[in-house]
């Protein structure tokens, strides 16, 4: 094996052990190695880095500086293998950044996307309407999951059929971006959909010839897990077609900013409830699976809703002491 290409092995398989995912780094280390190969040498210099990280011009300033990041961390862990190996300064391309403010969806908007959903038009791969309803189903239940849970993207669509209590009306999501696992309580309604949409799935495959094992919960028509980027091309075209998005946008509401929403509601029913937001944020926070409070914060930008509400309680408060 390569020494370079072992050295990259080793380094994530380091971090990985220390809790890092690092699927993005893996990609773009890969595509690194590649750009050395092109260039005939196993060295890593500061030039070379560089040229790996700004390779396009249309690339934005905080994507060149993303790239360049991979490649200084591994390199700060290869040099101790060859001190040859040159570390970019941190200051090389250092982009501040700035993250785009959450989108807020209405009731009305949420409704009208998770109908969009259930009559989104279906390939005609298979006879009758099955197919049409488990499809239509499965994108209704996907955003309707999002929106009444919190849960990520990749939270829902690595559910398995086993993750689900329904007698006790609890869902079990295993292994999310921390490496741990938590229960989320699910409303009857919420269960009620999910039963129907079983329904629909199951009388879809007992259509088939031979019927698959299904790998997750929500499934293609293979009866394999679905991907992100298939959800997020439905999504996209529902949002355009109920004026979400306009017709050739590539910038607009994001199916993660349903959790931004979920975190946002439910510090708004607590203060107008006149509870001790402070004491119950750990409370979101485990709900949300965050390590910590302080990733909770992170969904809790100020919004008018929310400082009015948290004015009126503060409001509230200091005419008690009065």
């Amino acid at each position: 094996m390569n020494p370079l290409r072992k050295s990259v092995r080793d380094y994530l398989r380091l971090r990985r052990g220390l809790g890092f995912k690092l699927g993005v780094a893996e990609v773009r280390l890969g595509q690194f190695l590649e750009f050395l190969q092109a260039k005939k040498t196993s060295r890593i210099t500061t030039k070379l880095a560089l040229e790996f990280a700004t390779q396009a011009p249309h690339w934005t300033a905080g994507t060149k500086a993303r790239r360049l990041a991979v490649v200084r961390g591994f390199a700060r862990y290869h040099r101790v293998n060859d001190p040859a190996t040159e570390v970019p300064p941190l200051e090389l391309l250092s982009a501040p950044y700035r993250p785009t403010p959450p989108y807020l969806y209405s009731a009305t908007e949420i409704t009208q996307l998770m109908e969009g959903a259930k009559v989104y038009p279906s390939w005609k791969r298979f006879p009758g309407p099955w197919w049409g309803r488990f499809q239509g189903w499965t994108f209704y239940c996907i955003f309707g999951l999002l929106t009444v849970s919190g849960m990520r993207i990749g939270e829902v669509l690595n559910l398995r059929p086993g993750d689900i209590d329904w007698i006790e009306g609890i869902l079990t999501i295993r292994n999310t971006k921390f490496g741990k696992s938590r229960l989320v309580p699910l409303h009857g309604s919420t269960l009620k959909a999910l039963r129907t949409f079983v329904r629909h799935r199951d009388r879809f495959f007992s259509q088939l010839q031979s019927r698959p094992q299904l790998s997750h919960f929500f499934v293609s028509s293979r009866g394999t897990r679905l991907y992100y980027s298939h959800v997020y091309r439905v999504f996209i075209a529902i949002s355009r077609q109920i004026g979400l998005r306009a017709p050739d946008a590539c910038r607009g509401p994001r199916l993660h900013h349903l959790r931004h929403r979920f975190a946002i509601e439910t510090l708004l029913r607590w203060y107008r409830a006149g509870e001790k937001v402070e004491r119950l944020l750990p409370v979101l926070s485990t709900y949300l699976g965050h390590t910590d409070v302080t990733g909770t914060y992170w969904y809790l930008r100020c919004t008018p809703e929310l400082m009015a509400a948290a004015g009126d309680l503060l409001e509230r408060r200091w005419k008690g002491v009065q």
